[in-house]
Formats: structure tokens, sequence, C-alpha cells
């Protein structure tokens, strides 16, 4: 498996990782480790549902490099669900970093009840990050042009589209209401990906690895310390020095995270 050569001063922000995941629950303090002699400094912790949400907050009290999120994943999409979630973040306000995952998907949810219940849940979600400031991090598998609309037209302004599979005319007004898409290590294998990330700009991009998936090989576990396989990825399809990714993806996830790195 191709390994991360990091050798840049500034560190890499992961926009999305699953660092909760069962995958990680024998090596997690190693895997975190050879994250940061990779060179990310800072890792969003999102998660699925409740659990994952407070197992977030527990790993994040002993892993300094994670931020933790809560959210609801949209094939958890029910009505009290959401209002159990809801009212965790407005408890730990002050403890998170984000509200996700949270979203649409589509191709989990094929009758048009279940996509309309989704639709309901990711707009009080929406709501909720305009009530407390906090970031969306957003999951819209087969449901790209649906899920920019929903944020659109519910005036989000904090948001971070994650592993985006739509199109790039789907992507546009997402960019256009300042957005942001984040590209993972398979976009060295992802043809979707890569002619998404030659049409937009350099200053709506971030990294992630939404670990333990979206690797750069198929099938094998993923994790943070890939995350520069992503930046070297962007620079190449862009024709811009590694540097400038870094420095540009660097730059926009400490804005809409308001992170701090070195």
């Amino acid at each position: 498996m191709p390994q991360a050569d990091f050798r840049h001063q500034r560190l890499l922000v992961d926009t999305h990782a699953h660092i909760c995941d069962a995958a990680f629950d024998e090596d997690r303090a190693t895997v975190l480790d050879r994250a940061a002699r990779a060179g990310v400094g800072t890792i969003i912790a999102v998660g699925e549902n409740l659990p994952d949400a407070k197992k977030n907050l527990e790993l994040a009290q002993r892993h300094p490099i994670l931020r933790p999120a809560a959210g609801l994943y949209p094939a958890h999409a029910h009505l009290e669900a959401a209002r159990e979630m809801e009212s965790f973040i407005r408890s730990h306000r002050e403890r998170l970093w984000a509200i996700g995952e949270v979203g649409l998907d589509f191709w989990l949810a094929r009758e048009e009840k279940d996509r309309h219940l989704q639709r309901v849940v990711f707009d009080r979600f929406i709501q909720l990050s305009l009530e407390l400031d906090l970031p969306l991090n957003v999951h819209s598998r087969s449901a790209g042009r649906h899920a920019v609309a929903a944020l659109i037209s519910g005036g989000a302004r904090r948001v971070h589209l994650h592993a985006f599979d739509g199109r790039i005319s789907a992507a546009l007004p997402a960019v256009e209401a300042g957005y942001r898409f984040s590209m993972p290590p398979s976009l060295v294998r992802s043809r979707q990906k890569q002619k998404l990330v030659r049409h937009l700009p350099l200053d709506c991009l971030l990294l992630e690895t939404d670990s333990p998936v979206l690797g750069p090989e198929p099938g094998i576990r993923n994790e943070p310390m890939h995350l520069a396989l992503a930046a070297r990825a962007i620079a190449e399809i862009k024709n811009v020095e590694e540097e400038a990714v870094i420095d540009a993806v660097t730059s926009n996830a400490m804005e809409l995270y308001r992170v701090q790195t070195r």
C-alpha cells in the first residue's frame, strides 16, 4: 500500500474520519500515532449515532488530536433518534466541533416516504447548526443535488460536503454558496472525484480519509496517515505545487472548523 510521505511544515486536518469505529478498537492509539508522524495535526471524529457520539467525546479526552462531532447517519433517520441526538448536541455544544455526519442517502432510501423522512431529519440538523453555530459534516450519497438544495433553502452557512459523489453541475451551487468539499485518498482511483477536483476551485477543497473506508486501495482498512495522498493527488490533477494545496486545504479547514494547526 502507498504511504503518505509528509514533508511540509503545516499540519494537515482530516475533516472526516470514523475513529470510533470498531475497526480501530485493537490499535487506535497506534493508528493515531502514525497519523501524527505522517503530518496530521487534527482529526474531525464523526459518528453515525448516539453511541458513536458518546464514544467520540470519550476518545477526545484521551487523544488531543481528535475533535469530536455528533450526528445521525441517514440510515438512522427517525424522528425520535433525531430528537435524542439534538438533545445530546445541545447538552455538549461546548465540546463538539461539528454536527455530523448527517444528510441524505438515496442509495439506501429507494421509497419516497423514506426519502421524505431523511429530508425532514436533515432539515432539523440544518436548523440546529444555525442555532448553535456549528458546521455541518454532510453525507449525500446518490443525493448530491437534493442535499445541496436542502442546505441552500435551509440557509445553511458552515457546510462541509464529504466524499461528494454527484456531478459538477450539482456541486456548483454549493460552491457559489461558500460550501466546502473534502477529498479522500480514494481520489487516486476515482474518476468521478478526479473530475470534481479538476473543476472545483482550490479554495473550496478539504481533505478527509473517511477511515476506515475510502482508502487508496479498495477493501483495505484506511486510516488518517494516508491523508497526504489526497493532497498529492489534488496537486497532480490541478498541476500545482503540493505545498500550495496543503496551504489551501489547511486554511480552508481552519476557517470552517475554527481549529488551529502549526
